[in-house]
């Protein structure tokens, strides 16, 4: 018979993700993940696989459970122009906030932390980065169709410059102690827009 977990692995894995997030890969080792989780090494092992399959886990999880308003905010029925702006200004107020500036999006860490040696963890943030391109074009196609784009503006290319921006805010934001720097960048940015 097969024994029961002793744990709540929904639970391990959020405690994991919450420690991957506050230190990054490199510097969680799996005596802090041990620690953490309160659980063996070999119960980590056996429910997640090796620590790379569990950050693959937890950054799997952190992007199923990031953000759902994008979608919200770049599909809300009427002018599209709005939400672009929205969402724009709302990344720019998330870097600057001092609650969040010190740990910043476990996606774009990883961006900068892993992607270009891992991978897995490439393929999984450039994903992210697709949907949220993907998005945005969407929005800005309605724009243009609805008459708020001024005409010679192409939505693909704005998209690409809109994600670019967002993903640059939120490294510059955790870096920057100056608030002002996210704001003005974001409001620069979306009078490309006009």
């Amino acid at each position: 018979m097969a024994r029961t977990k002793e744990f709540d692995p929904d639970a391990a894995l959020q405690s994991a993700l919450e420690l991957f997030w506050a230190r990054g890969y490199e510097a969680t080792t799996m005596a802090d993940l041990v620690e953490r989780l309160g659980i063996g090494r070999a119960s980590v092992y056996a429910t997640f696989g090796s620590k790379h399959e569990l950050y693959l886990k937890a950054l799997e999880r952190y992007a199923e459970n990031t953000d759902p308003r994008i979608l919200d905010e770049l599909s809300a029925p009427g002018p599209a122009l709005p939400g672009v702006r929205a969402l724009v200004r709302r990344f720019a107020a998330e870097a600057a906030a001092d609650e969040l500036r010190l740990t910043g999006c476990l996606l774009t860490n990883s961006a900068a932390e892993l992607a270009p040696r891992d991978p897995a963890v490439g393929r999984r943030v450039e994903r992210s980065w697709e949907q949220l391109e993907t998005l945005l074009h969407s929005a800005l196609n309605r724009a243009r169709t609805q008459g708020e784009l001024p005409p010679g503006r192409d939505p693909r290319a704005l998209a690409r410059m809109l994600l670019v921006l967002l993903q640059g805010l939120r490294v510059v934001g955790k870096a920057s102690s100056d608030p002002a720097r996210v704001r003005d960048a974001a409001e620069q940015a979306l009078t490309l827009l006009d």
